[in-house]
Protein backbone atom coordinates (compact mmCIF):
# COMPACT_ATOMS: atom_id res chain seq x y z
CA UNK A 1 0.00 0.00 0.00
CA UNK A 2 2.50 2.42 1.07
CA UNK A 3 4.28 1.70 -2.69
CA UNK A 4 0.79 3.19 -4.63
CA UNK A 5 1.36 6.33 -1.71
CA UNK A 6 5.06 7.17 -3.07
CA UNK A 7 3.92 6.45 -6.48
CA UNK A 8 1.45 9.08 -6.31
CA UNK A 9 3.70 11.04 -5.03
CA UNK A 10 6.50 10.71 -7.20
CA UNK A 11 3.49 10.85 -10.02
CA UNK A 12 2.29 14.60 -8.71
CA UNK A 13 5.61 15.84 -7.91
CA UNK A 14 6.65 15.51 -11.90
CA UNK A 15 3.72 17.00 -13.30
CA UNK A 16 4.64 20.08 -10.32
CA UNK A 17 7.93 20.57 -12.66
CA UNK A 18 8.10 22.57 -15.82
CA UNK A 19 10.21 20.05 -17.10
CA UNK A 20 7.87 17.39 -17.39
CA UNK A 21 5.27 19.80 -18.98
CA UNK A 22 8.20 21.02 -21.35
CA UNK A 23 8.76 17.45 -22.10
CA UNK A 24 5.65 16.25 -22.93
CA UNK A 25 4.80 19.36 -24.97
CA UNK A 26 7.80 18.84 -27.13
CA UNK A 27 7.29 15.28 -27.54
CA UNK A 28 3.80 15.90 -29.31
CA UNK A 29 4.89 18.39 -31.18
CA UNK A 30 7.20 16.47 -32.81
CA UNK A 31 5.54 13.38 -32.77
CA UNK A 32 2.53 15.08 -34.52
CA UNK A 33 4.62 16.21 -37.05
CA UNK A 34 6.20 12.79 -37.92
CA UNK A 35 2.32 11.23 -37.90
CA UNK A 36 1.59 13.94 -40.35
CA UNK A 37 4.28 13.50 -42.80
CA UNK A 38 4.13 9.73 -42.88
CA UNK A 39 0.43 10.34 -43.36
CA UNK A 40 0.86 12.75 -46.12
CA UNK A 41 3.31 10.31 -47.64
CA UNK A 42 0.96 7.19 -47.54
CA UNK A 43 -1.64 9.84 -49.59
CA UNK A 44 1.05 10.37 -52.19
CA UNK A 45 1.52 6.05 -52.46
CA UNK A 46 -1.96 5.17 -51.89
CA UNK A 47 -2.85 4.99 -55.11
CA UNK A 48 0.32 2.95 -55.82
CA UNK A 49 -0.29 0.89 -53.58
CA UNK A 50 -4.14 -0.15 -53.91
CA UNK A 51 -3.19 -2.25 -56.81
CA UNK A 52 -0.13 -4.23 -55.27
CA UNK A 53 -1.23 -7.40 -53.53
CA UNK A 54 0.20 -7.45 -50.21
CA UNK A 55 1.10 -3.90 -50.16
CA UNK A 56 1.36 -2.52 -46.57
CA UNK A 57 -1.03 -0.75 -45.30
CA UNK A 58 -1.75 2.67 -43.45
CA UNK A 59 -0.34 1.04 -40.01
CA UNK A 60 2.92 -0.06 -41.42
CA UNK A 61 3.39 3.34 -43.30
CA UNK A 62 2.12 5.89 -40.70
CA UNK A 63 1.83 3.92 -37.34
CA UNK A 64 5.00 1.85 -37.21
CA UNK A 65 7.45 4.47 -38.45
CA UNK A 66 6.16 6.96 -35.61
CA UNK A 67 6.04 4.45 -32.42
CA UNK A 68 9.69 3.41 -33.60
CA UNK A 69 10.59 7.17 -33.80
CA UNK A 70 8.69 7.62 -30.26
CA UNK A 71 10.52 4.91 -28.47
CA UNK A 72 13.96 6.61 -29.80
CA UNK A 73 12.55 9.71 -28.13
CA UNK A 74 11.57 7.79 -25.10
CA UNK A 75 15.34 6.94 -24.96
CA UNK A 76 16.42 10.56 -24.65
CA UNK A 77 13.75 11.83 -22.43
CA UNK A 78 13.72 9.04 -19.85
CA UNK A 79 17.16 10.09 -18.34
CA UNK A 80 15.26 13.52 -17.89
CA UNK A 81 12.52 12.15 -16.06
CA UNK A 82 14.57 10.18 -13.90
CA UNK A 83 17.12 11.70 -12.60
CA UNK A 84 16.04 13.51 -10.00
CA UNK A 85 13.46 10.86 -8.33
CA UNK A 86 16.69 8.90 -5.84
CA UNK A 87 19.38 11.49 -6.34
CA UNK A 88 18.17 14.73 -5.61
CA UNK A 89 16.18 12.94 -2.59
CA UNK A 90 19.98 11.79 -1.25
CA UNK A 91 21.27 15.44 -1.82
CA UNK A 92 18.57 17.06 -0.31
CA UNK A 93 18.96 14.49 2.70
CA UNK A 94 15.15 13.50 2.81
CA UNK A 95 15.97 10.22 1.34
CA UNK A 96 17.43 9.40 5.26
CA UNK A 97 13.83 10.59 6.62
CA UNK A 98 12.09 8.44 3.76
CA UNK A 99 14.12 5.37 5.27
CA UNK A 100 13.59 6.26 8.83
CA UNK A 101 9.65 5.92 8.13
CA UNK A 102 7.77 2.64 8.64
CA UNK A 103 8.21 1.65 4.81
CA UNK A 104 11.04 -0.71 3.15
CA UNK A 105 13.23 0.23 0.77
CA UNK A 106 11.54 -2.33 -1.56
CA UNK A 107 8.15 0.15 -1.43
CA UNK A 108 10.25 3.00 -2.19
CA UNK A 109 11.72 1.85 -5.32
CA UNK A 110 8.55 0.33 -6.77
CA UNK A 111 6.68 3.28 -5.58
CA UNK A 112 8.78 5.41 -7.23
CA UNK A 113 9.10 3.15 -10.34
CA UNK A 114 5.43 2.96 -10.38
CA UNK A 115 5.10 6.80 -10.59
CA UNK A 116 7.96 7.23 -13.38
CA UNK A 117 6.25 4.42 -15.22
CA UNK A 118 2.29 5.89 -15.04
CA UNK A 119 4.13 9.57 -16.41
CA UNK A 120 5.24 7.45 -19.43
CA UNK A 121 1.69 5.90 -19.34
CA UNK A 122 0.03 9.35 -20.02
CA UNK A 123 2.77 10.10 -22.58
CA UNK A 124 1.66 6.83 -24.63
CA UNK A 125 -2.05 7.89 -24.04
CA UNK A 126 -1.35 11.23 -25.91
CA UNK A 127 0.15 9.32 -29.15
CA UNK A 128 -1.86 6.45 -28.93
CA UNK A 129 -4.56 9.51 -30.17
CA UNK A 130 -3.00 9.95 -33.12
CA UNK A 131 -3.33 6.29 -34.85
CA UNK A 132 -6.38 6.18 -33.05
CA UNK A 133 -8.02 9.07 -35.15
CA UNK A 134 -7.25 7.40 -38.45
CA UNK A 135 -10.16 5.31 -37.65
CA UNK A 136 -12.57 8.02 -38.76
CA UNK A 137 -11.09 7.71 -42.10
CA UNK A 138 -9.45 4.19 -42.56
CA UNK A 139 -9.00 0.90 -40.99
CA UNK A 140 -5.97 -0.09 -39.36
CA UNK A 141 -4.32 -3.42 -38.25
CA UNK A 142 -5.73 -2.90 -34.38
CA UNK A 143 -3.44 -6.15 -33.32
CA UNK A 144 0.16 -4.52 -35.00
CA UNK A 145 -1.14 -1.22 -33.38
CA UNK A 146 -2.08 -2.59 -29.77
CA UNK A 147 1.14 -5.15 -29.84
CA UNK A 148 3.20 -1.81 -30.72
CA UNK A 149 1.19 0.15 -27.78
CA UNK A 150 2.41 -2.48 -25.59
CA UNK A 151 5.83 -2.74 -26.89
CA UNK A 152 5.68 1.03 -26.26
CA UNK A 153 4.83 0.77 -23.05
CA UNK A 154 7.26 -2.28 -21.86
CA UNK A 155 10.24 -0.23 -23.49
CA UNK A 156 9.28 2.66 -21.47
CA UNK A 157 9.32 0.87 -17.76
CA UNK A 158 12.64 -1.12 -18.45
CA UNK A 159 13.39 3.06 -19.87
CA UNK A 160 12.59 4.06 -16.00
CA UNK A 161 13.93 1.07 -14.06
CA UNK A 162 17.03 1.54 -15.27
CA UNK A 163 17.12 6.10 -14.71
CA UNK A 164 16.26 4.85 -11.43
CA UNK A 165 18.95 2.52 -10.47
CA UNK A 166 21.35 5.20 -11.95
CA UNK A 167 19.85 7.72 -9.45
CA UNK A 168 20.43 5.89 -6.54
CA UNK A 169 24.17 5.79 -7.53
CA UNK A 170 24.67 9.41 -7.10
CA UNK A 171 23.94 12.47 -5.32
CA UNK A 172 23.82 14.67 -8.70
CA UNK A 173 20.64 14.57 -11.38
CA UNK A 174 22.88 16.06 -13.87
CA UNK A 175 25.63 13.09 -13.37
CA UNK A 176 22.39 10.54 -12.80
CA UNK A 177 21.18 11.39 -16.45
CA UNK A 178 24.42 11.73 -18.66
CA UNK A 179 24.95 7.82 -17.46
CA UNK A 180 21.71 6.84 -17.77
CA UNK A 181 21.47 8.19 -21.53
CA UNK A 182 24.97 6.43 -21.93
CA UNK A 183 23.85 3.15 -20.56
CA UNK A 184 20.24 3.49 -22.81
CA UNK A 185 22.28 4.12 -25.83
CA UNK A 186 24.98 1.31 -25.36
CA UNK A 187 21.70 -0.97 -24.67
CA UNK A 188 20.10 0.37 -28.06
CA UNK A 189 23.33 -0.25 -30.56
CA UNK A 190 24.82 -2.73 -29.08
CA UNK A 191 23.97 -5.44 -31.96
CA UNK A 192 25.68 -2.71 -34.10
CA UNK A 193 28.37 -4.76 -34.61
CA UNK A 194 27.12 -7.16 -36.86
CA UNK A 195 28.46 -10.77 -37.00
CA UNK A 196 31.89 -9.66 -35.46
CA UNK A 197 33.15 -11.37 -32.52
CA UNK A 198 31.52 -14.80 -33.68
CA UNK A 199 27.53 -16.24 -34.08
CA UNK A 200 27.18 -16.78 -29.85
CA UNK A 201 28.79 -12.89 -29.52
CA UNK A 202 26.57 -11.50 -31.91
CA UNK A 203 23.12 -13.37 -31.16
CA UNK A 204 24.36 -12.38 -27.38
CA UNK A 205 24.42 -8.61 -28.18
CA UNK A 206 21.28 -8.74 -30.94
CA UNK A 207 19.31 -10.35 -28.24
CA UNK A 208 20.31 -7.98 -25.85
CA UNK A 209 18.98 -4.90 -28.12
CA UNK A 210 16.75 -2.87 -26.57
CA UNK A 211 15.65 -2.13 -30.64
CA UNK A 212 15.40 -5.82 -31.75
CA UNK A 213 12.72 -6.52 -29.30
CA UNK A 214 10.78 -3.34 -30.30
CA UNK A 215 11.10 -4.14 -33.65
CA UNK A 216 9.19 -7.46 -32.95
CA UNK A 217 6.45 -5.86 -31.67
CA UNK A 218 6.42 -3.16 -34.05
CA UNK A 219 5.75 -6.20 -36.94
CA UNK A 220 2.93 -7.38 -34.86
CA UNK A 221 5.05 -10.12 -33.24
CA UNK A 222 3.76 -11.27 -30.13
CA UNK A 223 6.54 -12.99 -28.54
CA UNK A 224 7.20 -14.41 -24.66
CA UNK A 225 11.07 -13.85 -25.80
CA UNK A 226 10.48 -10.42 -25.97
CA UNK A 227 8.32 -9.94 -22.99
CA UNK A 228 10.19 -11.55 -20.74
CA UNK A 229 13.50 -9.74 -22.08
CA UNK A 230 11.11 -6.60 -21.25
CA UNK A 231 10.29 -8.03 -17.84
CA UNK A 232 13.92 -9.66 -16.29
CA UNK A 233 15.51 -6.40 -17.70
CA UNK A 234 13.21 -4.14 -15.72
CA UNK A 235 13.30 -6.70 -12.73
CA UNK A 236 17.12 -7.02 -12.63
CA UNK A 237 17.27 -3.00 -12.70
CA UNK A 238 14.82 -3.08 -9.56
CA UNK A 239 15.95 -5.35 -8.08
CA UNK A 240 19.30 -3.83 -8.20
CA UNK A 241 18.31 0.00 -6.95
CA UNK A 242 16.45 -1.94 -4.12
CA UNK A 243 20.03 -3.84 -3.10
CA UNK A 244 21.68 -0.23 -3.58
CA UNK A 245 19.31 1.77 -1.11
CA UNK A 246 18.98 -0.97 1.32
CA UNK A 247 23.23 -1.04 1.71
CA UNK A 248 22.92 2.91 1.56
CA UNK A 249 20.87 2.27 4.66
CA UNK A 250 23.08 -0.10 6.81
CA UNK A 251 25.85 1.96 5.71
CA UNK A 252 24.03 4.73 7.04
Amino acid sequence: MMSFTIAWREFRNLFLSPLAWAILAVLQLVLAYLFLSQLDTYMAWQARLAGIEGAPGVTDIVVAPLFQTAGFLLMLIAPAITMRSISEEQRNRTLTLLMSAPVSVADIVIGKFLGTALFFLVLLAMLAAMPLSLYAGTSLDTGKLLAGLLGLGLLACAFAAIGLFMSSLTEQPVVAAISTLGLLMLLWIIDWNGDAGGEKVSGLFHYLSLKTHLTSFLKGVFSTRDLVYYLLLTGVFLVLGIRRLDQKRLTG
